[in-house]
């Protein structure tokens, strides 16, 4: 089964972006957090990133399954 990437709906701050990365790549939400908020801070480009992906990226189906490993 393929993994897909979506919007947290459980792991959310904000729009869940954050979070979705997070559950995609099997990770700790706070370090993709962590890494978000460096690039925001340093750089604009995190922030027009982020509203770039809570418009891109679907928020996830209600029962989903998205990793069944």
């Amino acid at each position: 089964m393929q993994k897909k990437l979506y919007r947290s709906k459980s792991n959310r701050v904000i729009a869940g972006v954050c979070g979705g990365v997070a559950e995609y790549l099997n990770i700790d939400v706070t370090v993709v957090r962590v890494l978000w908020a460096i690039t925001s801070v340093f750089a604009a480009a995190g922030i027009i990133a982020y509203i770039i992906c809570a418009f891109l990226i679907p928020e996830k189906p209600d029962g989903s399954i998205v990793d069944a490993e």
